[in-house]
């Protein structure tokens, strides 16, 4: 009797192939981790334009509750009724990242007859080390409005 012995082949993984599927897998969860970290700063970057743009609103609804009467004398639209004005930024915060804001208020006559005044609203903030970024908001105004 004869001993037939046949070679059976184990079907695994060999050392390099298991090296390079675990390199692989660590470059794709260190994409997605920091894909997931720019969206989260961009929604929070987001988040302080977001606030700042509504104090600068704020700002300019002052600018138009303010008195204009053509025919009384009175014009409370002027710059010096508007100083400029350092708050914080109205965001949830979870930490000690208050933001602060300074608001410039900016009036121009653009003209006497009719008379017409631009009023423009800066509102400039600064996003951790990334640099100062500018909100504005502008609108015209005319007497008796």
């Amino acid at each position: 009797m004869v001993c037939v012995r046949r070679r059976v082949n184990a079907g695994g993984f060999s050392l390099v192939e298991t090296v390079s599927a675990l390199g692989l897998a660590g470059i794709l969860i260190g994409a997605v981790v920091s894909g997931y970290m720019q969206c989260v700063k961009t929604a929070e970057w987001s988040a302080y334009s977001l606030a700042a743009n509504a104090l600068a609103l704020q700002q300019l609804e002052a600018t138009r509750a303010a008195k204009w009467d053509r025919w009384g004398g009175v014009d409370e639209i002027q710059a010096s009724n508007f100083p400029v004005r350092v708050e914080v930024l109205d965001v949830p915060i979870t930490k000690t990242n208050i933001v602060w804001a300074t608001n410039r208020v900016f009036i121009t006559t653009v003209s006497s007859m009719p008379p017409l005044k631009m009023v423009k609203v800066e509102c400039s903030w600064r996003f951790f080390n990334k640099g100062v970024y500018t909100n504005t908001v502008a609108t015209y105004r005319a007497p008796d409005q």
